[in-house]
């Protein structure tokens, strides 16, 4: 995200036209803690302010996240600070070369005691997985994934589970272009809500961390770094409603439709964005309405959250590649090129 966060700072107090007689109410107590979530991680994570804020906007719409970046990154670090603020279950899966789909999923085991074949959870039986290193394990592990993302459940010999609610996937890759690493498949990519790329930090941030390392901190120690849960599973379907009611108006849903269109007729893309793509949009930008503190998405809302919402959706031609065009620089040239609405 291009635009300074709401997470942790104050709400928008922006006029705007549509704003008047159409107010909506909102549970503040429980808004607040959540924007006062990135104060809790910041507590172990120095800077990363787009990630931290990604993962806000998709809690609030029961999305998942994959952040990228290379090794060294604090990928891992965030995730777990982002459980320890929560008040929810957290499982990791360290992604291996050689993991099988039923190491996520479960699987039947023979019981001695019953004689019979039982089911024996994967860790995917959580409220927040931490998908690790994604990437770097094959598409048919990858995929094992697909329906516990889309549909909140799992099927194991013909059997449906449901998983725990909520449930969130934060899953982290080094780029593509690393050894050993593997693509993830389109279906995949699109069923995360939003993509984060951690960069590495700036020379300020890069210094505050190794004063914390020099004053002892230690990564496998979060509880010494003093973070504590600050909102719950209930306080967060309560703030998951009301992102649903934040009212997006035909001008601005329109908005979002045409720039999806439009990555759809853009020379430098060989694919575009989906209707599944459009819908994440609209989502996401109530959401950032929401931290914002307004009930309603300006067209601003969905050019903040279009970057990290459209990015992972489409893919560059060959010919744009070969002249070296980025996927953020042709979303920027496509967002440009669509009228805003008034």
């Amino acid at each position: 995200m291009t635009t300074p966060s709401p997470v942790g700072g104050t709400a928008d107090p922006t006029p705007h036209p549509r704003a008047a007689g159409t107010a909506v109410e909102f549970d503040v107590a429980t808004r607040d803690a959540l924007r006062s979530l990135a104060d809790e991680i910041h507590k172990a994570v120095v800077g990363q302010d787009a990630a931290v804020s990604s993962l806000v906007v998709a809690l609030l719409c029961r999305g998942h996240v994959l952040l990228e970046g290379v090794p060294g990154v604090a990928k891992t670090l965030l995730v777990r600070s982002l459980a320890a603020a929560l008040d929810v279950r957290m499982r990791r899966v360290q992604f291996t070369p050689d993991m099988m789909p039923g190491d996520i999923t479960g699987s039947l085991v023979y019981d001695a005691s019953t004689s019979d074949l039982v089911f024996r959870e994967g860790p995917v039986f959580t409220n927040l997985l931490l998908a690790d290193e994604i990437n770097r394990t094959p598409p048919k592990t990858q995929s094992a994934l697909l329906e516990a993302m889309e549909e909140r459940q799992v099927s194991v010999d013909g059997a449906s589970r449901p998983l725990p609610d909520p449930f969130v996937v934060i899953a982290t890759q080094n780029p593509i272009e690393f050894d050993g690493t593997y693509a993830l498949p389109e279906a995949q990519l699109d069923r995360f809500l939003l993509k984060a790329v951690m960069p590495l930090p700036e020379r300020d941030d890069e210094v505050g961390v190794l004063r914390r390392h020099a004053d002892g901190f230690d990564t496998t120690d979060l509880a010494a770094m003093g973070l504590q849960p600050v909102i719950g599973p209930e306080a967060l379907r309560r703030a998951q409603r009301d992102v649903a009611r934040v009212r997006a108006e035909d001008p601005v849903v329109e908005y979002v439709v045409d720039i999806c269109r439009a990555t759809r007729r853009s020379p430098s893309l060989a694919l575009g964005v989906s209707p599944r793509g459009a819908i994440a949009l609209l989502r996401t930008s109530r959401a950032w309405a929401y931290l914002s503190g307004r009930g309603f998405v300006t067209p601003d809302d969905v050019k903040t959250m279009a970057p990290a919402t459209l990015s992972h959706r489409v893919r560059l031609t060959t010919e744009a590649e070969l002249e070296g065009s980025q996927v953020e620089s042709v979303l920027a040239a496509t967002l440009s090129s669509v009228p805003v609405p008034r």
